[in-house]
């Protein structure tokens, strides 16, 4: 159309000139026609042209958009891909690359990671190594990220790009184990890219590191991994590629990994958040799922809490038995040993409200909570929330966080609480069972004293002691008198009744460090720490006045009373195990409990309901020969072992 009207404009002008102004006439309205078409086709390009720029550019910003949105599911910073694309497209240009191989690079940059999609989260965001499984998951992520695209019609190699940029130099890597030359260029210049910016960034399972430290890891790489020859030309670029980097305002800083105390609307970070939410509350269930003990439990509580929530301090109430009360279990952060001092009454204070009404509360005055008790933190704080805590749909306590640097708890604040606390709340209430089962199995039922199981378990922690500090321990065994008596004479509930009471009565007699335990039917066994002949003497005097002087009401205005026989052996004099000490402790006691019967049966005269005594094994071991009895005579025996015995008047 352009050379038509040419060709017509300089026919109409020779016309002109040799056949006059008739040739003129025909041909001059064609070049006119001719040149606009002309003026009017070049508009059309240009507009033509800027659409197609215009595609292009939307084409480029939705990739990007797309792979930042993907690096966001991955908890990488949103200057990942546009970094990696700085050094990729920057290498692929030293290279001389075809423009085709540099759009592949430029596109492929952007969409590497695309395959992650297949990926499950708790894997790509898993803080701990992963297993050989958990690894070979992760590899898929080429080869699926080649088919997303695949169906995408690009001019140039995006595809093969993306699907080889994990092969080895060595041919060790995948997923096809190629290597050297046979990886398309693209490729092993994208890896090195992609590896090098990795490193510098934040990832879930560990932190960046250094510049120079990622040099040395492609350094030590080359060869193996990466192809040398690009590795050192990178490197020896790698200053005029980090002054773009800055230029553009993506350069590696701390805090590039996301803060979830920030709220923001940004779809980067809202996605971030999402996702982070989703595999913490994964990593929760786990942990939870594998926590039965009550404090690693609350640990791991408050530790997730932080995570989600800005705090300064936390503090977890549980319930009482009587649920009249509730006591701060385990707190975190400041004042926390303050706290850890804390009982509320339910309906005291905001968390007392919490705990009452079974409603959560926010954004309320701190000193609510601090008016009654620790009045020394009443002005501390800025704001508060607490919520109630159930399990299997029974209220077991609240968690309460309060803050002096926040003027206010937003709402995503509160639901991320309340999602944690939930998922919390049944873990916590089966850590408690857990643990009441775990006291129970270690507890007599009758008197709440240790069973014979926690005596076993205490005497082994008793031997390390002694080992460790060359201590050692008496183990005394103790065998009511009289007590088949009272359960025929009054029944069994008074007998019950007794062995709990004698039982705190012999507790009473013992220091706070000292072990009692019931051993079964009406034998006690205690367990002694770092005490002499003396004191053994003085303790045994002692709890036999205090079970001869106990007296259980029965009805009718009549009680029931009972004896006790106590024999000793002490670690290593007598025995080195459990059940050699005790045997040794049994002995002593029935030889005791024997002589009773003897002295008894040769007192005709006397009734004898009480008294006491100390056999030769004590005289044998340093107790002095002496038997007392509180109530009718003195029995002693000589240094020949001859019981005398001299009436009381």
């Amino acid at each position: 159309m352009i050379a038509g009207s040419v060709v017509g404009f300089v026919v109409a002008v020779v016309g002109f000139f040799y056949f006059g102004i008739a040739i003129a006439l025909i041909f001059g309205p064609t070049a006119i026609v001719g040149f606009a078409a002309y003026r009017i086709h070049l508009r059309r390009l240009e507009v033509k042209t800027a659409q197609i720029m215009e595609a292009s550019r939307v084409h480029l910003a939705t990739v990007e958009a797309l792979a930042t949105a993907i690096d966001a599911r991955d908890q990488i910073g949103a200057g990942h891909v546009r970094r990696t694309q700085i050094y990729a497209v920057g290498l692929g240009e030293l290279f001389k690359l075809s423009d085709d191989e540099l759009n592949a690079l430029r596109t492929g940059a952007l969409l590497h990671d695309i395959g992650k999609l297949a990926i499950p989260d708790h894997i790509l965001n898993k803080t701990g190594t992963l297993t050989p499984a958990e690894l070979e998951k992760t590899k898929i992520h080429s080869t699926i990220g080649a088919a997303i695209l695949e169906n995408i019609d690009f001019k140039y190699p995006v595809v093969d790009t993306i699907k080889y940029h994990h092969e080895f130099w060595d041919g060790t890597g995948y997923p096809e184990q190629l290597s050297a030359e046979d990886i398309p260029v693209t490729s092993r210049i994208l890896a090195i890219a992609d590896a090098y910016d990795t490193l510098r960034s934040d990832r879930p399972y560990r932190s960046a590191i250094s510049r120079d430290d990622a040099r040395k890891h492609l350094l030590a790489g080359a060869g193996k991994q990466f192809d040398p020859t690009i590795v050192h030309l990178f490197l020896k670029h790698l200053t005029n590629f980090e002054a773009k980097i800055d230029a553009l305002g993506l350069s590696y800083s701390p805090g590039l990994s996301v803060d979830l105390h920030d709220i923001d609307n940004g779809f980067v970070q809202q996605i971030k958040l999402a996702n982070k939410e989703v595999f913490t509350l994964y990593e929760l269930a786990r942990e939870f799922g594998s926590s039965v003990r009550i404090e690693e439990t609350l640990q791991l509580f408050t530790k997730k809490v932080r995570e989600f929530v800005p705090f300064e301090t936390c503090a977890v109430y549980l319930v009482d038995e009587s649920a009249r009360y509730a006591d701060v279990i385990h707190a975190e952060g400041d004042n926390s040993e303050l706290l850890l001092a804390k009982r509320i009454r339910i309906g005291e204070g905001a968390t007392g409200f919490v705990l009452k009404k079974k409603e959560a509360v926010k954004n309320v005055n701190p000193d609510l909570d601090f008016s009654l008790s620790q009045v020394e933190l009443a002005t501390e704080y800025t704001t508060m929330a607490s919520l109630p805590l159930f399990a299997a749909g029974e209220l077991i306590g609240a968690v309460s966080i309060y803050s002096r640097h926040l003027d206010r708890y937003a709402d995503e604040h509160i639901r991320l609480l309340e999602t944690v606390s939930r998922i919390a709340a049944e873990a916590i209430g089966k850590s408690k069972q857990h643990d009441e089962a775990k006291v129970h199995a270690l507890t007599d039922p009758m008197t709440g004293l240790p069973n014979a199981r926690s005596l076993q378990m205490q005497f082994e922690r008793e031997v390390a002691r002694a080992g460790r500090g060359n201590n050692g321990f008496q183990v005394l065994m103790l065998d009511l008198d009289g007590f088949k008596a009272v359960n025929d004479t009054y029944g069994h509930k008074a007998g019950d009744k007794m062995l709990n009471e004698i039982g705190q009565v012999i507790l009473e007699q013992l220091r706070e460090y000292d072990f009692l335990a019931r051993y079964g039917g009406d034998e006690f066994v205690a367990l002694i720490s770092d005490a002499g002949s003396d004191d053994v003497i003085d303790l045994c005097g002692r709890i036999e006045k205090a079970v001869s002087e106990f007296e259980l009401p029965v009805g009718d205005g009549k009680v029931a009373r009972v004896g006790v026989s106590l024999g000793s052996a002490g670690f290593h004099d007598n025995g080195a195990t459990f059940d050699q000490m005790i045997v040794a402790a049994d002995k002593a006691m029935y030889e005791r409990k024997t002589r009773r019967k003897l002295i008894n049966a040769a007192q005709k005269p006397t009734v004898v309901t009480q008294f006491s005594e100390f056999d030769t094994h004590e005289i044998s071991n340093g107790i002095p020969p002496h038997m007392v009895s509180n109530e009718s005579f003195i029995v002693e025996l000589d240094e020949s072992h001859v019981v005398r015995s001299a009436a009381i008047n």
